[in-house]
């Protein structure tokens, strides 16, 4: 189904639950008007603002419980990167369904292909393009987040999910391993003993779980398209607050991964010092001083 999404929707609870595919048609026609950030539409993904400086970017493949596969990840990646151009986006949400965040990679795509075909053509290497946002992006998660739906939700810098959700990498009841970087990323959110069992097992693991061990920020209360709503609060928030800053935060953090304490902690300082050299510094110290709440001009 394709669907044209209204630029500026006020998020509410039906218009929360019009973005799951168990809504009635009804109420999708009634608060589902859709448009894309580039007026495009599009087949397995939903493109709204559902609040000001938000993109929610909704995976729409129902009937195989928004399962990945590579047209839905080309659409993922544009709309994604429309979004993060758009000066007007401040924070990203990325969901699915009440049944399935995504239940994992489409089996039916991969399962005749060759090493041969996969080596030459780098599959998988495009799925991870939206680590490469310079803005946050927010993963709602209900239901099902496996395999390849576990892996993309470790993608996103942030994660909120419902009571309902489920994790977990079953690859290896395929006869293979995660490929869209779930050891990788796990281990840096769990360690190394819990991501072995978890690859080597497939035993799946709760939200409450995952709360616990640090892949979540936190679980949400229970309700029908709370954690959409949760998730739109918090990236409204982020996009309330300087642009620069809020990139300059993720691009350290981010930076933890890859570098030495020491070499972090000099990173860290110089994007601090750097920071002073923008307006929004200024504003920000200024309004502080002065007891007044900041304007920002995101320079």
């Amino acid at each position: 189904m394709s669907l044209r999404l209204a630029p500026s929707l006020r998020l509410t609870s039906a218009f929360s639950r019009s973005l799951h595919p168990t809504a009635s048609s009804s109420r999708l026609s009634l608060y589902v008007r859709a448009m894309s950030t580039a007026n495009k539409e599009y087949e397995h993904i939903l493109v709204s603002r559902p609040a000001e400086g938000v993109g929610l970017i909704t995976l729409n493949r129902p009937k195989a419980l928004n399962a990945l596969s590579s047209p839905l990840f080309k659409e993922l990646n544009e709309a994604a990167e429309e979004l993060d151009k758009d000066e007007s986006i401040g924070a990203l949400v990325l969901t699915g369904s009440e049944r399935a965040f995504a239940a994992g990679a489409d089996i039916k795509e991969m399962k005749d292909k060759t090493f041969v075909d996969v080596y030459r053509n780098r599959f998988l290497e495009d799925w991870t393009k939206i680590t490469a946002l310079r803005k946050p992006i927010i993963a709602a998660v209900s239901g099902y987040a496996l395999g390849g739906g576990c892996e993309l939700a470790l993608m996103c810098d942030i994660i909120l999910a419902s009571p309902t959700a489920v994790f977990g990498q079953p690859e290896i009841n395929l006869g293979v391993i995660p490929g869209g970087g779930g050891t990788q990323r796990l281990v840096h959110a769990i360690g190394k003993s819990r991501t072995m069992e978890l690859t080597l097992t497939g035993r799946n693991f709760s939200a409450v779980e995952a709360e616990s061990w640090g892949v979540v920020s936190r679980v949400v209360s229970e309700g029908e398209g709370k954690v959409v709503e949760e998730a739109v609060k918090m990236a409204a928030l982020i996009a309330s607050k300087s642009q620069v800053a809020v990139q300059a935060g993720k691009e350290a953090v981010n930076a933890a991964y890859e570098m030495t304490l020491a070499e972090g902690l000099r990173f860290e300082r110089r994007l601090f010092h750097g920071l002073f050299a923008t307006q929004d510094q200024k504003e920000g110290m200024s309004a502080f001083a002065e007891k007044r709440k900041s304007t920002w001009n995101h320079s």
